[in-house]
């Protein structure tokens, strides 16, 4: 076990699920993607482990393997502690002290290494998409990140099960993708290659004969090449690969095409997921589609022709250089598209359903409407039936770190922060930290989520020696500042995952948060409940709360029998009226406000048998979103959360 974690950590380590199904091991979607990714990215800066759930050999699945790629099996209870406590797949660092979870950070690292090991590759770092945001928002914030990350390979897989009960109606999530593929895209600069294609328009159509043939600019027709359909589109695409043999277009616009007003152009159409360009988000989807378009050719190939955007997507993806190679590589035989495609009816807008997403999107857009008005009127409404803000006492309010016998590493002052900030920053950590201290016993894991550059774990992690701290940040520049710092103080009871915090699995007796901003805060809130962890947790950015994929506000029953959504967002918006710039009495309705949607919260934790204190932080001064959520599970109902978790892993 001790040999094996060694050798594990004299480089990154990549942990790869291997499911279990009918006595023979098979690689779940999320595997064959960051397989397809290694092989396209030519990548061998890792070393694989597979991780089997029970005894058994990847002999079997070579075949989907990278031919090249070094690969070891490994047991599910020989992983190490910080991987054992996440989802896969999952990178552990060189030291062993950080991991990496969750598809897309494990998928976006891939790249990162790829790079480091070769800067020229162009195509490599495209996938990274416009400034580098491609999959980067949280899934559990971003709507699309989420589809992607989760929603398809999820319900591709659930598909797959059953595939006898599914062929009547296909996933929303497959639909959602469909439409989205049917809606014209915007990308940066786009006004150059939409005259371009105005231009070739206007070109071919003097050179089309009577039956209509050779119009470039016209709709996809099924069985029609997509080099034909999308010329301009596909030529522009594979050119920011640095396709040599697909050419963009230099002859300048006539005068006639660039007097064209930009609103009067053609609209370009989706070549691949995220509008025009080959990024990422394609290389999570080629598998799963793979895998579902070949259970629908063996079933039920009449449900194609509810799929032509996505067929048209499966035959450009298939022109990008690398992704037949890697595709065969990892065992997957691309279809000709053009077979698939031969025999469908055109498409119509009556044929592709409304989806989820849309739908989704659709009320967030009548629900953030302007507010008109103050928050007196709400505040009444909650006076008139008896709900106020209540703040309890501090129970320690001199408490301070000793910050002058303190390493300097331990101190909040890196980078530009201003001596000002930097007192007030101390200030918000004694405060935390005194709260956590009184709740702390030793052999408790302390987490700190959205972890930042790791001011409150690092200071914990000194204070609590005798504790293991874990830091969980998603934005992986703060973590790798966070980790260099925990290296310098030299701690040993402390361990980085970069990952969203729904990845991280593992069991914690205390949930930290320092200003974790809008559903941030009930994101951890959640996390700790389900735990049946103690938690501390500083809220920020009440106005940024919104209606997520867990949580409608307002959350409490009394508050939803008394105040609508909207009346709701008004005390959120006012919430963050606090700065020290404005008025008292401003100031004054503002801490009211957010003490009303702490109270919120509070009162949702109160029915999972948690006692809570809306506590005011010390000096009030040192923030101005100084409130505190402090909750303790009550002793009969954490027995019966460790009853209800030991028998979950008795059944697992």
């Amino acid at each position: 076990m001790k040999h094996t974690e060694e050798k594990q950590q004299q480089h990154p380590s990549l942990f790869l699920q291997v499911c279990c199904q009918n006595e023979e091991p098979y690689l779940p979607l999320h595997t064959s993607i960051a397989l397809f990714l290694l092989s396209y990215c030519e990548c061998k800066s890792f070393k694989v482990f597979l991780v089997f759930t029970k005894p058994a050999s990847s002999q079997s699945l070579r075949s989907q393997l990278p031919e090249g790629l070094e690969v070891s099996d490994i047991q599910l209870e020989d992983l190490p502690q910080l991987v054992d406590s996440c989802r896969l797949p999952a990178v552990l660092d060189e030291t062993g002290m950080l991991c990496r979870a969750g598809l897309a950070v494990v998928l976006r690292h891939i790249i990162n290494k790829a790079l480091e090991a070769e800067p020229s590759r162009k195509d490599v770092l495209a996938l990274l998409g416009f400034k580098k945001t491609c999959l980067k928002a949280c899934a559990e914030v971003s709507k699309w990140t989420r589809l992607c990350e989760i929603g398809i390979p999820s319900d591709v897989e659930e598909h797959l099960k059953n595939p006898t009960n599914q062929y009547q109606q296909l996933p929303l999530s497959i639909l959602t993708l469909e439409r989205r593929l049917a809606e014209p895209v915007k990308v940066h600069n786009d006004d150059k290659i939409r005259r371009q294609k105005l231009q070739e328009q206007k070109k071919n159509k003097k050179n089309e004969s009577p039956e209509g043939k050779g119009n470039t600019g016209a709709e996809f027709e099924p069985g029609q090449s997509p080099q034909v359909s999308d010329g301009m589109e596909l030529r522009a695409a594979l050119a920011k690969l640095s396709v040599d043999s697909v050419p963009t277009s230099t002859t300048r616009e006539n005068s006639e095409i660039r007097k064209v007003k930009t609103t009067d152009l053609p609209p370009l159409k989706h070549v691949f997921a995220e509008g025009l360009y080959f990024t990422l988000t394609d290389v999570v989807l080629l598998p799963c589609v793979y895998q579902y378009l070949c259970s629908l050719q063996a079933h039920a190939a009449s449900s194609l022709h509810q799929l032509p955007y996505l067929l048209r997507w499966y035959s450009c993806i298939q022109e990008v250089p690398g992704v037949l190679r890697a595709s065969k590589e990892c065992g997957m035989a691309l279809s000709n598209p053009q077979v698939l495609m031969s025999s469908l009816p055109g498409p119509s807008a009556g044929d592709i359903p409304t989806s989820l997403l849309e739908q989704e999107e659709g009320q967030e857009m009548t629900k953030q409407v302007p507010f008109v008005g103050g928050p007196r009127p709400t505040l009444t409404k909650l006076q008139g039936s008896g709900i106020e803000a209540v703040f309890a006492p501090h129970p320690c309010p001199a408490w301070t770190l000793p910050w002058d016998s303190l390493p300097a590493a331990i101190n909040p002052t890196e980078g530009e922060m201003s001596n000002i900030r930097a007192v007030r920053k101390r200030q918000q950590l004694n405060n935390l930290v005194a709260m956590v201290t009184e709740l702390a016993k030793p052999g408790y894991t302390v987490v700190d989520f959205c972890s930042g550059t790791g001011h409150l774990g690092i200071a914990l992690a000194h204070t609590l020696p005798d504790c293991k701290v874990i830091l969980i940040e998603n934005k992986e520049e703060s973590l790798v500042r966070a980790q260099s710092r925990g290296i310098e103080l030299g701690l040993k009871n402390i361990g980085f995952i970069q990952a969203n915090l729904d990845y991280y699995t593992g069991p914690f007796q205390i949930g930290v948060a320092l200003h974790a901003c809008g559903v941030a805060t009930d994101m951890v809130m959640e996390h700790c409940i389900q735990a049946g962890a103690a938690f501390v947790i500083s809220p920020c950015c009440y106005g940024f709360i919104q209606n997520a994929v867990k949580f409608t506000f307002p959350k409490s029953k009394r508050f939803q029998e008394t105040l609508t959504h909207k009346e709701h967002m008004i005390l959120c918006r006012f919430a963050d009226q606090t700065a020290v710039e404005l008025s008292p009495g401003r100031r004054l309705i503002g801490k009211q406000c957010m003490g009303l949607v702490d109270l919120d919260r509070s009162w949702v934790a109160e029915t999972h048998g948690y006692s809570v204190q809306v506590i005011t932080m010390e000096p009030e001064s040192c923030s101005p979103k100084n409130n505190m959520l402090v909750g303790r599970l009550s002793h009969k109902s954490g027995l019966e959360i460790g009853a209800r978790q030991q028998e979950a892993l008795v059944h697992n």
